[in-house]
């Protein structure tokens, strides 16, 4: 199964850097480069296991994903629900690990393409393109780590 990972340091603690990764609506659009929306679902109002979510990527492609963990300030990890029909599975984990100075945020996905005739082929494009995108969402991660008006607003 292809699996993506990117990993930072950040200058803030892992509570910190937890909330951060968590942020939803405007705070989580000034630094996720990734999506055009996101939000919970069921009337849920907060991330917690069994919480599933609609994220709407920045190229229109919807999601609904599902925590199958969150234990803050550690980790958090998510499954796809329902998705894009290329995708036969994703998931997706967050780890965050105290180090001098700051926090170690490590961010992976595990998919799985569908056809299968197909996969072998669209699993090698997914891990580039996945990989691409996870760089760049690590990276805003970081930006808003350092960016004053979203540690003002957890």
């Amino acid at each position: 199964m292809p699996m993506v990972e990117a990993e930072v340091t950040v200058e803030v603690d892992p509570a910190t850097a937890f909330a951060v990764s968590q942020t939803t609506g405007e705070v989580r659009l000034r630094w996720d480069p990734f999506i055009r929306r996101q939000g919970f679902l069921d009337g849920a109002t907060a991330p917690a296991k069994g919480v599933r979510t609609l994220t709407v990527h920045r190229s229109g492609l919807r999601m609904v994903s599902e925590y199958v963990s969150y234990a803050p300030p550690r980790n958090a990890g998510m499954r796809m629900v329902d998705g894009p029909w290329f995708f036969e599975m994703l998931a997706a984990g967050w780890r965050f690990e105290a180090i001098d100075g700051g926090t170690r945020a490590v961010w992976k996905y595990n998919f799985r393409c569908r056809p299968r005739w197909l996969a072998p082929l669209a699993e090698q494009i997914g891990t580039s393109a996945l990989g691409r995108d996870l760089r760049r969402r690590i990276d805003g991660f970081a930006a808003g780590c350092a960016d004053p008006e979203v540690l003002r607003s957890l």
